[in-house]
């Protein structure tokens, strides 16, 4: 168990996001604040920017607006769109008028966005025409709706609102006027009134609305600020999705030291030309978009071959050499070849995170080698208000999530079943619990789920299990849920393998299956269509299509083989290597309901979709094994 002093972030008087954003509205009226390539006209060009005085008039304007059309104070506030100024604003103004926010994700679908409108009841939902004609082919089914506020819409081409449904239709622009014609006062919240109530999408069921304080929000981001600081200089950029915790939680912190948060165009496949543009000094992303920077590097450099693969590699291990003896690696590196590489992302990054899931520690060597920087691992969940352990500035060491943000304390339980004590050696090891004042006041309406999670004593129980190792620091080691037993009584835990093979060249995504009627593990993979295909073209195989390419033999055990070497580099036990595989050109999208909105694949589902495949594969390994010889 690790005890800090959690409780003065208790005594912090009237503590709320609204504090937090009149501070830098008074601090840093004149600075940039929120910047967005997408001009009026639709057309993309430089970054134009709010300042956060302008920022701060805006969220009065907002907030104003809500009070004439009549939303009361503790509304339930739906924002339906992704990630722009708009939302930043919008939610500011929740947060100043005592409105409760309630992120839609533009990627749950509509059957989980009427859930959730009904569930918590909103009264007012920001959206943009894409996804207001979603909300109008079910509104009738949303009687709670009174208010729906159309971002980036023209007064002119509003749709008249539904008799039937006694609700109004109105541009952002118009409620916007609206309410600075008629400015109303603030109506701030208290520390442990509700900012939001965020839902997790799960692998299974409902939604689940994580209900989050004012308080929780800030004990959050107070402690992380006692270890990283961020500037009025610093800017970042936004394309992780706003209704997440993650981005949540680190725009909120970035409001704090008045940094600049400049916002992608809001496609993916054009966030390296943001960054080129933008340059920004903060870049928060996920193991699953760092792996592919990781791959793209590593077969770009193995391409080049000769002279200038022997360059990178002579420039890697110096640099490495010297980070690990606690020395400045020379400069001369980075001149002559990690420069290059820093401009994948503007060229002036100084701070990089990751979360969501675990980061490989062979990545974040990667990282920290070709970046520079701080490169930083946390551990979180929507629960905790986002961090648990954040790793801590200069700390070079690899493996683990960091020690615990001071805003709460964190322990390790037994778990039994699956060999887990605090008694083990040489490291502690159990389920991580939390608690402290960044831990949520419980589910909405959903008492039963509550308690599962919460103990009698206060503590949140993650699921996770992980080790202490020395000076404090957590690791990760495996998921509580989630497991399964193979026919020999082995415990399996698929994510932990399924990060592992993540590093496999020819893997966009991974799928890890066993049960305890068989006693070998198999995997579907989402190939990498552009690896698999320069493969084929280096051993002549022909092939009509990618999915004919799949179905090769060979491409099969050319898969297979590579991550038999990527296992053994982990030290994968024997009953952890995949045993068979299968290869789709489809990739797991939330579209054919494989993905939940954080990209965790959906297990059921997958077992479900892949049901035909899974059987084939046993029955080739059985046909296989049955054909040996034996003695």
């Amino acid at each position: 168990k690790i005890s800090v002093p959690w409780k003065k972030f208790l005594a912090i008087p009237n503590v709320s996001i609204w504090l937090y954003f009149m501070n830098a509205v008074e601090t840093f009226r004149d600075c940039r604040y929120l910047g967005t390539r997408v001009h009026s006209d639709g057309t993309i060009g430089d970054y134009k920017w709010m300042t956060y005085g302008e920022a701060g008039t805006s969220r009065a304007a907002i907030g104003s607006g809500l009070i004439c059309h009549g939303i009361p104070k503790g509304a339930r506030v739906g924002l339906y769109f992704i990630n722009r100024p708009e939302w930043t604003i919008v939610d500011n103004a929740c947060s100043a008028y005592s409105y409760v926010s309630v992120p839609l994700y533009d990627t749950l679908g509509p059957d989980a966005v009427q859930f959730i409108v009904n569930h918590a009841s909103v009264e007012a939902i920001f959206c943009v025409p894409e996804t207001l004609r979603t909300l109008l082919s079910f509104i009738t089914q949303m009687p709670c709706v009174r208010l729906i506020v159309v971002v980036g819409g023209v007064d002119e081409n509003m749709p008249s609102s539904p008799a039937a449904a006694g609700m109004e239709i109105i541009t952002y622009s118009m409620l916007h006027r609206q309410g600075h014609m008629s400015p109303q006062p603030f109506r701030p919240p208290k520390p442990e009134d509700v900012a939001t109530i965020c839902y997790t999408s799960g692998t299974t069921g409902t939604p689940k609305g994580a209900v989050l304080s004012h308080a929780n929000f800030i004990a959050n981001v107070a402690g992380q600020d006692l270890g990283v600081k961020f500037y009025p200089s610093d800017v970042y950029i936004s394309y992780l999705p706003l209704a997440h915790i993650y981005e949540r939680t680190n725009q909120i912190w970035l409001v704090h030291r008045g940094a600049a948060v400049g916002f992608y165009q809001g496609d993916n496949l054009k966030l390296m030309d943001d960054l080129n543009t933008l340059k920004p000094t903060v870049f928060a992303s996920v193991p699953r978009l760092y792996n592919k920077i990781y791959a793209a590097i590593t077969n770009a450099v193995k391409e080049s071959g000769g002279l200038k693969e022997r360059l990178f590699h002579a420039a890697y291990n110096a640099k490495r050499q010297a980070i690990i003896n606690g020395r400045n690696p020379s400069p001369v590196w980075d001149k002559l070849v990690f420069n290059k590489i820093k401009a994948r992302l503007g060229g002036r990054v100084r701070v990089m995170s990751s979360g969501a899931s675990p980061l490989s520690p062979d990545v974040m060597e990667f990282l920290r080698i070709c970046f520079g920087g701080d490169i930083l691992e946390g551990y979180g969940m929507t629960e905790t208000s986002c961090v648990i352990t954040l790793m801590d500035v200069g700390d070079i060491s690899i493996g683990h999530v960091g020690s615990p943000n001071p805003a709460c304390e964190v322990k390790l339980v037994d778990v039994p079943e699956m060999n887990y004590t605090s008694e083990d050696q040489p490291y502690p090891r159990g389920e991580i619990c939390a608690r402290g004042p960044i831990i949520f006041q419980g589910y909405y309406k959903d008492e039963v789920q509550t308690r599962e999670v919460i103990d009698e004593d206060s503590w949140l129980h993650t699921g996770d299990i992980g080790l202490w190792l020395p000076g404090g620091r957590l690791k990760i080691i495996d998921r509580k849920k989630n497991i399964f037993k193979l026919a020999q009584g082995e415990y399996i835990a698929p994510e932990k393998i399924e990060n592992v093979y993540a590093k496999c060249k020819f893997i966009a995504q991974c799928f890890v299956y066993g049960d305890s009627f068989n006693s070998c593990l198999v995997a579907v993979v989402a190939v990498e269509p552009e690896v698999l295909k320069s493969w084929a073209a280096l051993e002549g195989i022909q092939y009509e299509d990618l999915r004919q390419l799949c179905s090769d033999p060979r491409a099969r055990a050319a898969v297979l083989a590579d991550m038999d070497s990527i296992g053994k580099e982990a030290q994968l036990r024997g009953f952890e290597f995949v045993k068979a595989v299968t290869l789709v050109a489809e990739p797991f999208t939330l579209e054919n309901g494989l993905l939940t909105p954080t990209f965790k694949v959906k297990r059921p589902q997958a077992k479900a979709y892949f049901a035909k495949e899974i059987t084939t594969m046993y029955a080739q390994l059985l046909d296989a094994e049955s054909a040996r010889p034996k003695l």
